[in-house]
């Protein structure tokens, strides 16, 4: 029921992935869905929920509304009746109700979202972008273990480089979190860390994870989506300047649509949140029809994989060392 173009981007996204074989399960406003259900001529399950936690409010309102969409969805999935629960709605009310009735994995203090960033080299693990406006040095630790799992596990890097963001990569640099955490990340068994990073080593592919508070990740991915929108309406309006543009652009078209589509965030639609005991997917609140059929996609694929219960496992393996307080 959250987002800007929902519930009518949520059907037929769902409907889409229906088509696929993928079962969906719609939570909301039965009356508000049965509408956009009829004008896409589609049929899918609608679990009603009598209460929806808008944007404006504040997360921690999952604990006193047991009613409202996002907690029945997260209450389908902790009973079995479906595989992972998937948001394009409030971001921190997603994560308030999935710590709520999942519960996290062992050893995990704080879950972390995830955004798979392309680079030169292939995609970058990027986390926290989001769940963790402040955090410890030891919430970092437990992120560069999650994303080094993540990697290992969804884009099949055997070891993988992790990343401390910083503003230089001397391990002197940096504000005081990002200096407390460097040596507890060198220390840490079971990463390989290759120390500082700058943001511009995200889209060098430099490192396979880069590990940031999520206030810093989510201002670092909003700034790369904004860009690249930016960027390509320069190109846009470059190649219609003139006649000579315009035919060199019909030329070009294929391959930006390429880049394009490299760059498109909605070849996900969702992100994961990491540390949680069931798949959990966080999505844009503008996120669109293609966006929803992307993530639930990317859900299906996580529960058929078995992404949490592996990434439990490696937890476990890779966490050899105590974390340190802080």
């Amino acid at each position: 029921m959250g987002g800007e173009r929902m519930p009518d981007a949520a059907v037929e996204g769902a409907l889409r992935a229906a088509e696929d074989g993928i079962p969906v399960v719609l939570v909301g406003d039965a009356e508000r869905v049965a509408a956009p259900l009829a004008d896409h001529g589609g049929v899918l399950d609608v679990v009603s929920a009598a209460d929806v936690i808008g944007m404006d409010e504040h997360a921690a309102e999952v604990r006193r509304r047991p009613d409202s969409s996002v907690m029945v969805a997260a209450r389908l999935v902790h009973e079995g009746k479906a595989g992972a629960l998937v948001s394009m709605g409030h971001s921190g009310a997603t994560m308030a109700a999935a710590l709520l009735v999942f519960g996290r994995l062992d050893r995990v203090e704080r879950p972390a979202i995830v955004a798979n960033l392309p680079s030169e080299r292939g995609p970058v693990t990027l986390l926290d972008i989001g769940a963790n406006a402040d955090c410890r040095p030891r919430m970092l630790q437990q992120f560069a273990v999650m994303g080094s799992a993540y990697a290992r596990l969804v884009h099949g890097i055997e070891s993988p480089a992790v990343g401390l963001l910083s503003i230089g990569e001397e391990a002197g640099k940096g504000n005081e979190l990002v200096r407390d955490t460097h040596p507890l990340l060198a220390a840490t068994t079971g990463i390989r860390f290759a120390g500082n990073v700058e943001g511009n080593d995200i889209l060098t592919g430099s490192v396979d994870v880069v590990v940031t508070d999520g206030f810093t990740g989510n201002v670092v991915l909003k700034l790369a989506e904004g860009e690249a929108r930016v960027v390509f309406g320069w190109i846009r309006e470059a190649l219609r300047s003139n006649l000579r543009s315009r035919l060199g652009g019909a030329l070009a078209r294929p391959a930006l649509r390429g880049i394009a589509a490299r760059l498109d965030p909605a070849a996900y639609g969702a992100q994961p949140l990491l540390g949680v005991t069931a798949p959990t997917f966080i999505g844009h609140g503008s996120s669109d029809a293609r966006a929803v059929y992307s993530a639930l996609r990317y859900a299906h694929a996580s529960v058929r994989d078995e992404l949490v219960p592996r990434l439990g496992r490696d937890l476990a393996a890779l966490a050899g060392t105590e974390s340190a307080p802080g």
